[in-house]
């Protein structure tokens, strides 16, 4: 059976258009960081620090000056092991392979997203939106609870060695704000994370679209519709229409007292 890529009119559809997007979102994620912390520490006082870490082995802001810190309770940034990041890992570190393997995970949902959209019928296309919104949930939710994981791991395996003793055991939320020792942290989404919520709404909304080929257009016109932006010109409340009418009555009135005195 020959393939026929879709009618180009066709990616108008929410349907196939939406996927599309969200591939591009998906990538376009990765050159973003993924997850972000504020430090405030009495040794700086004047200086919240900022952490940026991405969805690949990297780091960046203040990650030197927050290593320095770090270490004084023997908390060490984690080894993705197969991959060279932009820093030193510690020996104490703890080892975090499957941090290399991240990119992975988004060219993988973003390649299935255009694979999805390509689809050569509504059938296969309904099929493959369910699918790939399931598979792509699922991929997401396994990296945050793996995050998790690992920053509890981290968070209780600290250097014994460390110059500052008897810091208990904590866990990092990926969300929240949290106190170590006198450093208090606040950690929150990044751009990337964001563009990807973003992504998997787009592909939430290519699902309920499924069985009809609602196009952007569409959307719009009932949005305006639903705001009261599209009304019936013979309901418009115009200014020379009212004087119209007016007008028209006034001249019924005429008529009908020309009527009585005859």
């Amino acid at each position: 059976m020959n393939y026929e890529l879709p009618a180009r009119s066709a990616f108008l559809e929410l349907r196939r258009g939406l996927p599309v997007v969200a591939a591009v979102l998906f990538v376009v994620a990765l050159l973003f960081p993924m997850w972000i912390i504020q430090m405030d520490a009495v040794q700086y006082p004047s200086t919240t620090l900022e952490l940026h870490l991405y969805a690949y082995p990297r780091i960046a802001g203040d990650y030197a000056e927050i290593a320095n810190l770090n270490k004084y309770i023997g908390f060490y940034y984690p080894d993705p092991v197969y991959w060279q990041p932009n820093y030193a890992p510690h020996d104490y570190a703890v080892d975090v392979p499957e941090w290399s393997f991240g990119p992975l995970a988004f060219v993988a949902v973003s390649a299935c997203s255009a694979f999805v959209a390509l689809a050569p019928n509504t059938r296969k296309l309904k099929r493959g939106l369910l699918a790939q919104l399931v598979g792509t949930m699922t991929v997401f939710g396994v990296m945050l609870a793996d995050i998790q994981y690992r920053l509890y791991q981290a968070g209780h395996t600290l250097d014994p060695d460390a110059p500052v003793m008897g810091v208990d055991g904590f866990m990092p939320p990926l969300w929240g704000s949290y106190e170590v020792a006198n450093i208090t942290s606040y950690s929150r989404f990044g751009l990337g994370a964001y563009l990807s919520m973003l992504a998997v709404a787009l592909l939430v909304v290519a699902l309920y679209y499924r069985d009809h080929p609602t196009t952007v257009g569409d959307l719009a016109n009932h949005v305006a519709r639903r705001l009261g932006r599209h009304e019936d010109p013979a309901q418009t409340d115009d200014p020379a229409n009212a004087t119209s009418h007016s007008e028209s009555a006034n001249q019924d009135e005429t008529d009908v007292e020309g009527t009585g005195r005859a």
